[in-house]
């Protein structure tokens, strides 16, 4: 990847891909419902308890639903940098859980947090987007979600990993070509677009190891591996 530039912008903020997420949201949550069921069980509330939570880096909205399905009684702050991710966010969100979620602007790798509209939060999640962060952001953002959470609070995220080293990336990439047999063409017959997306997925993405080690930095407990996948893992700890 020669051109290490912020592409964030030139891709979620197109309002192409925001439709074309929008599209295949339904596909998507179907292949991740075990995923983003945990997730949402991991966060340390009853069925019929009132919480709010946040959502970082919400997209479409897809992990919200998830806690918020499991939850009836609970609130949702999707924080999300595209307006056009989040204009078809608002619409899905409108038809899954009407009155129960507000949108806020907000980009992860700015410093400034804009205003949540709650003293502390009660928990938080993030799916598929902190892998999208430098590496000292993704610190400091584990930092600035510890701030934000009320004593007891937990944060789950759910997000691809690199490999520590070549030869296991190698049979990470053979077994998850045989849970996609089309992974192969797919590789070697991208567009140009989806190339860019692509290196735009990688660029950032790092082993597990250092991220679990940021979050006890950062002042979180009970910090774990709560279920992987090869490439796929939901980690999390408690405030």
């Amino acid at each position: 990847m020669a051109d290490v530039s912020d592409t964030n912008a030139a891709i979620w903020k197109s309002a192409e891909v925001a439709r074309t997420f929008a599209a295949q949201s339904e596909q998507r949550e179907r292949e991740r419902r075990e995923q983003l069921g945990l997730v949402a069980r991991l966060l340390p509330f009853s069925e019929n308890d009132a919480f709010t939570f946040l959502d970082l880096g919400a997209g479409t909205g897809a992990a919200a639903r998830a806690v918020l399905a499991e939850y009836p009684r609970s609130q949702a702050i999707l924080a999300e940098y595209s307006p056009q991710m989040t204009a078809e966010g608002e619409r899905l969100m409108a038809e899954a859980a009407p009155g129960r979620f507000r949108y806020v602007e907000l980009d992860m790798l700015a410093e400034a947090w804009p205003a949540l509209g709650v003293e502390a939060l009660d928990a938080a999640i993030s799916a598929l987007s902190i892998h999208h962060l430098p590496d000292e952001r993704k610190r400091s953002v584990f930092g600035q979600i510890y701030a934000h959470l009320r004593r007891g609070g937990w944060y789950v995220n759910y997000d691809p990993v690199r490999a520590p080293d070549a030869e296991l990336e190698a049979i990470w990439e053979r077994v998850n070509d045989r849970y996609d047999t089309e992974a192969l063409h797919k590789r070697t017959h991208r567009s140009e677009q989806e190339q860019a997306r692509y290196e735009n997925h990688v660029r950032y993405m790092i082993p597990l190891a250092p991220q679990l080690e940021w979050l006890r930095e950062a002042g979180f407990r009970n910090v774990d591996v709560y279920w992987k996948r090869l490439d796929w893992v939901i980690y999390g700890g408690e405030k």
